[in-house]
């Protein structure tokens, strides 16, 4: 996203604005259901709209004859444009002179002039011109202003008379990502605000009471910082009974329709943490445990968040967690995630070990992913973290928090009416969602370790970077695998964690 938060630089007034207004169901935002998946493909559209401006900006420093800077010079595939998210852009420039190399001292004080740091100079004779003239490329590392500024300078300079821009390939490891996870703080772009305030529809649209509440438990989420315990909410008699009328109707599908994972953790979770229908537990309480358990953390989200920030922040092992409640008048319906579905819902799966890997994976696999890539992810994430179905001693079992929340559709997924297919990623990937009404389609794993197999396949065949990834758990950082000196780092830290376990087998004699 383009503002101060994630970028570390204030964007243009007209792109942010342009962000800000186009998420809310006002200004076009086309689902009745809000989920990852309609974020994930609205903000591919905004960024494509974004990019088509500035591309446009760009163009116009050039008459028509001499016009060489097109789309695919200036952006990489359906990335978000670096033009626009980044400080800094890393970029070649071919500068075709008439003075063969007497333009070179010249070149070089306009890119100085302009706040560009040069990496990398070669030269070679033009293969376009006259044998006089010269091909003089630069490898740099310059801001936006300052590129449109030193094409507006070249434009006019009659001894230049091409300029080629092209991305560096290599450049996607330069882009902004949460390294830290106190990086997180940066990542907390909404879709909307308040969303009873906007859309008419909205069970708590005419409840002024309720959008006054939301408002300010948002605001609570607004203001936390990594670090920071979880601000604890003294909930309503009125959010009380919704969560109860949801826990009840969901425990007694418990058996017959949830996966044991899921029945194993909320056992437990009732004995260590007091979790039952008769009161909302918190979610410093829960994150506690999350912690415990599996190394996860919950961290208050004001709403629904863009997708590369949520995704992003499962990187970390963090959850973004809302903490208002939908409204009393509809409790078994909410338009948007909230503290019912995923306390409820995603807490107890992500305090399972396999499951909390793959959410993982899920967040590793979004770092520095094309806007198109985005889109997929948040598509397997939909149609498993959130609507997945296993299978378990034969049968069909939810695993999904959007199910495990929802008895209605609960129901429904487990009958005859919807289509199952087997999980499959790469068909899983592009499976057009239904945000009208309950699922059409629903994907079934044969166990969750399968799921995560086939995963990890998916996105080494699919996912194309330049480096790859890996969470440090004693750092909390993601660092960045793009030589062989950093990969035998972590192999030997693996190799030790390996000894480790030899010596144990040892000493049980299985070895």
């Amino acid at each position: 996203m383009l503002d101060k938060g994630s970028n570390g630089s204030i964007a243009d007034d007209r792109i942010k604005a342009a962000i800000v207004k186009s998420y809310s169901v006002e200004n076009g935002y086309p689902a009745r259901r809000r989920s990852l998946v309609d974020d994930a493909r609205f903000e591919s559209k905004i960024n494509t709209e974004c990019r088509k401006s500035i591309i446009e900006e760009v163009k116009a420093l050039f008459s028509p004859s001499e016009e060489t800077i097109m789309e695919d010079d200036l952006f990489l595939d359906n990335e978000i444009t670096t033009l626009i998210s980044q400080p800094i852009q890393r970029l070649c420039m071919i500068f075709k002179s008439k003075e063969n190399l007497g333009s070179l001292h010249k070149i070089l004080k306009t890119i100085e002039s302009c706040k560009g740091t040069i990496l990398h100079v070669e030269s070679r004779k033009s293969q376009w011109n006259d044998a006089d003239s010269s091909d003089i490329l630069f490898k740099m590392d310059i801001p936006r202003e300052g590129l449109f500024s030193l094409l507006s300078t070249f434009k006019q300079d009659n001894n230049i008379f091409d300029v080629q821009v092209i991305r560096d390939p290599t450049n996607v490891k330069d882009c902004w990502y949460p390294k830290h996870i106190s990086d997180l703080d940066r990542c907390n772009h909404l879709i909307s605000k308040y969303e009873p305030d906007l859309d008419q529809d909205h069970p708590g649209f005419s409840d002024k009471q309720y959008r006054k509440r939301r408002q300010m438990v948002a605001n609570i989420a607004f203001s936390y910082t990594y670090g920071d315990p979880i601000p604890r909410i003294e909930y309503t008699e009125d959010e009380k009974r919704t969560w109860k009328a949801v826990f009840d109707k969901v425990e007694d599908l418990l058996e017959s329709h949830c996966c044991k994972q899921f029945r194993d953790i909320l056992e437990i979770l009732k004995k260590e943490v007091g979790f039952c229908s008769e009161k909302i537990p918190q979610l410093e309480d829960l994150s506690n445990f999350l912690k415990r358990r599996t190394g996860f953390s919950l961290r208050p989200a004001a709403g629904l968040l863009s997708a590369r920030d949520f995704l992003a922040s499962l990187a970390f092992r963090v959850f973004q967690c809302t903490q208002y409640i939908r409204h009393h008048n509809a409790p078994h319906h909410s338009p948007e995630p909230d503290a019912v579905h995923e306390l409820l819902g995603h807490v107890p799966m992500l305090a399972d070990p396999q499951f909390a890997q793959f959410s993982q994976e899920l967040g590793i696999a979004s770092i520095g992913a094309s806007d198109a890539d985005i889109e997929k992810i948040a598509t397997l994430y939909w149609f498993t973290v959130e609507f997945g179905l296993c299978k378990e001693n034969g049968k069909l079992k939810a695993y999904g928090a959007g199910l495990l929340s929802s008895y209605g559709e609960l129901l429904h997924a487990l009958s005859d009416k919807p289509e199952h297919k087997p999980f499959e990623p790469s068909a899983c990937a592009v499976q057009a969602y239904q945000d009208q009404d309950f699922q059409d389609i629903y994907f079934v794993a044969e166990t969750l370790e399968d799921c995560q197999f086939k995963f990890r396949r998916w996105v080494e065949e699919n996912i194309r970077r330049p480096y790859d990834l890996w969470y440090n758990p004693f750092t909390q950082t993601l660092e960045v695998l793009d030589s062989t000196e950093k990969v035998h780092q972590v192999t030997k830290q693996i190799n030790w964690d390996l000894n480790s376990i030899q010596f144990a087998l040892k000493r049980l004699g299985t070895l």
